[in-house]
């Protein structure tokens, strides 16, 4: 129950009738602090979320306002801007719309926070940047991964010195995403159309640009390979459409210290694996496996001497080898903490490190990648300031 010292603040949500936009943040992140009676302040107060929910579909808006006993949603996102409550806006619609509808709110003086990519090439990315500074408004973008169980597993062998001096990263990311004629697609057709803002380089490489120096090193330079594997799909209406996006995307990356990153990315992988990203991470003292949920580690003093024998079937279980790394903490959703964070830095002024220069700064590693796939070559990573 609140209290009349419970602090409350406007949320227009745009883009809650998406998959990501709905589950993860409004109904997980959202809703879930509201039922727990708000975020709980310094002060022994509570801050309240009262969201506004925004979309193109008047029928699905009100249907999920009725289901969750929400009042207040529209189509209209400059009437939602101009609520008296409204001090935050959230992104979470299609890339190709984004820039326009985040300059919109800053013109309105809402705070921003969004989904990435922040827009769908650098220059807007920056321009974002440098109008919500210029305009004084606190800005954030959303880096779900680096809450991931798994990945915090990582970050504190990171930091740790469990490594020793980490030599590489190998990251499978993907699945098989359905083309939408035989079985329903699970991803939205738009996803496969670049002049929609499609495609996972676009997508997936601002995703691993935190990841990557966030928990290991910066970024120096990109060599890439991108691919449309699938050229036609059906779209929601079981229309046939080109796919001109690409589909998968297989990147290397030189960071600082003589690190080397792989990651594949893919929706057109069938997964043989234990979650749908995974992580190994070598270095001179040991290695571990991190996904979504779990991290394993073999230390360097348990680990066997595998010798290549071709003429004879393998007898030894790689795998029993390896150890749990334990949680050592409660991890609630990665969404909901971050969106905790976010909201103590607007109305307490705590920090929060993941501004619009952070979410620019996937968009020109997607940029670069990109860029080496059509010219074939490697590309540096240059600093990137407003």
């Amino acid at each position: 129950m609140s209290s009349t010292a419970d602090r409350r603040i406007g949320i227009v949500m745009n883009g809650v009738t998406g998959r990501m936009g709905y589950r993860q943040h409004l109904v997980r992140s959202i809703l879930a602090i509201r039922a727990e009676g708000g975020l709980l302040r310094a002060d022994g107060t509570r801050l309240i979320p009262e969201p506004i929910l925004v979309g193109r579909n008047a029928a699905k808006l009100e249907a999920m306002a009725r289901d969750h006993g929400l009042e207040r949603w529209t189509t209209d996102l400059d009437a939602a801007l101009a609520e008296p409550d409204a001090e935050v806006y959230f992104d979470a619609q299609v890339t190709s719309g984004r820039a326009a509808a985040i300059t919109a709110a800053i013109a309105a003086g809402l705070h921003i926070y969004t989904e990435k990519p922040v827009a769908s090439d650098l220059t807007d990315a920056l321009t974002l940047a440098r109008t919500a500074r210029d305009a004084g408004v606190k800005a954030g973008v959303v880096q779900d991964k680096l809450f991931l169980p798994g990945l915090r597993k990582l970050h504190r062998l990171v930091t740790g010195g469990y490594f020793g001096r980490i030599l590489s990263v190998r990251g499978e990311f993907g699945y098989w995403v359905f083309e939408g004629d035989w079985q329903p697609a699970q991803r939205p057709s738009w996803n496969y159309r670049e002049e929609d803002g499609g495609g996972i380089i676009l997508d997936m490489f601002c995703h691993w640009r935190y990841v990557l120096e966030e928990i290991f090193a910066p970024v120096r330079s990109v060599q890439c390979l991108g691919a449309t594997h699938i050229p036609q799909r059906f779209d929601e209406a079981g229309e046939p459409y080109a796919a001109t996006a690409d589909d998968a995307a297989y990147g290397t990356f030189e960071l600082d210290g003589g690190i080397v990153a792989q990651i594949n990315s893919s929706w057109t992988t069938r997964v043989f694996r234990d979650e749908l990203v995974e992580f190994q991470v070598d270095g001179t003292e040991g290695s571990a496996v991190a996904g979504l949920r779990r991290c394993r580690v073999q230390h360097r003093s348990t680990t066997p001497k595998p010798v290549w024998n071709p003429d004879l079937p393998a007898t030894e279980d790689f795998r029993a080898g390896w150890q749990e790394v334990p949680d050592n903490a409660e991890m609630d959703n990665g969404f909901k903490t971050q969106w905790e964070l976010f909201l103590r830095h607007v109305v307490d002024d705590e920090p929060f490190p993941w501004d619009l220069l952070a979410g620019a700064k996937g968009v020109q590693l997607a940029e670069l990648g990109l860029q080496s796939w059509a010219e074939g070559r490697r590309l540096a990573v240059p600093e990137l300031t407003l």
